[in-house]
């Protein structure tokens, strides 16, 4: 069960492994692109190609899905990047169904561990199976694998990086369960305090703005815990008020040498572009003006003719 392309390296890998997978739940087909095309999910292509059952409910307690569901008479469920499941389901099959979340469980239970992880300056994280219960990503952990995140990893590429791992784990789970030899943990066993327990809630459009007033390693980490999706933005006011968003997908920073307030701009006019933060300044290197196609600085720079007196809001 499940939707992007994280999860489709999971399914990938059951397929070479070469495992009775007896069907495939997925998002129903959705509008997408400026012709709102109905378009497939990645796991619903990987596993038509490979003559798999798919199954796509819009409502996974209906009747008429639960009956083909039984139908299929799974005796282990696995899930990766699905939505919350009804109790029916994850307990229909004998074995149960376990999970695998992109964190190091109990921390970072939610919809976005990854971003979350990258933006709260973390320098390592993981992947965790556990098997499903009421209360989402608390079951009782399996396995559970550390990564350590580069200091300028982006999320995109910590992504791809857990998806590889993710996959691995799955198929080392499955092991386990055929073997019978599981040795599960309890996941308040591993909470020292719940104070201290972080969290990876679903992230939306406005938390994604960038406060200059913060600190410049957080205004950094944000930057790449966001890129390349869904993507820090800021908004440029100009001199005759006309207000641009701008998406940074990449940048580097440096401490000190700010005498200016925090938003305000310093650039070169050729190659360099510097925003103030409280502590240190961020260089951006990469970004997307509205109705414009994502460029580097020096092409941004080329176009766009920046005033001493435009701001960053």
């Amino acid at each position: 069960m499940g939707t992007p392309e994280f999860a489709g390296a999971s399914l990938k890998r059951l397929i070479d492994e070469r495992l009775n997978i007896v069907g495939v739940v997925t998002a129903p087909d959705k509008p997408a692109g400026r012709g709102k095309k109905m378009k497939a999910s990645y796991v619903k292509m990987m596993a038509e190609a490979h003559g798999l059952k798919v199954l796509q409910p819009t409502n996974l307690k209906d009747p008429a899905f639960l009956e083909e569901f039984k139908s299929l008479k799974a005796n282990l469920g696995i899930v990766v990047a699905f939505r919350m499941l009804p109790e029916v389901v994850w307990t229909m099959p004998d074995l149960g169904t376990f999970n695998l979340h992109a964190s190091l469980l109990p921390n970072y239970r939610g919809a976005a561990p990854i971003n979350h992880a990258i933006i709260n300056g973390e320098t390592e994280t993981g992947v965790t199976t556990f098997f499903l219960k009421q209360e989402i990503d608390t079951g009782d952990i399996i396995y559970r694998e550390k990564v350590t995140i580069g200091k300028n990893e982006t999320f995109g590429a910590l992504h791809d990086r857990l998806m590889e791992v993710g996959a691995s784990l799955v198929i080392k789970t499955l092991r386990l369960i055929e073997k019978d030899k599981l040795r599960l943990k309890k996941q308040d066993e591993l909470i020292e305090s719940d104070e201290n327990l972080k969290s990876a809630p679903k992230i939306y459009k406005e938390d994604c703005k960038i406060d200059w007033h913060n600190d410049v390693m957080s205004v950094y980490n944000k930057i790449r815990g966001l890129s390349p999706y869904p993507t820090a933005f800021t908004e440029v006011s100009t001199s005759d008020n006309i207000v641009y968003k701008i998406k940074i997908y990449k940048a580097d920073y440096d401490f000190g040498g700010v005498n200016q307030p925090a938003g305000s701009l310093k650039t070169d006019g050729k190659s360099c572009l510097s925003v103030c933060c409280n502590n240190g300044k961020i260089n951006i290197l990469e970004l997307q003006v509205s109705g414009k196609k994502r460029m580097d600085i020096k092409s941004f720079l080329n176009g766009f003719n920046i005033h001493a007196d435009w701001k960053l809001v």
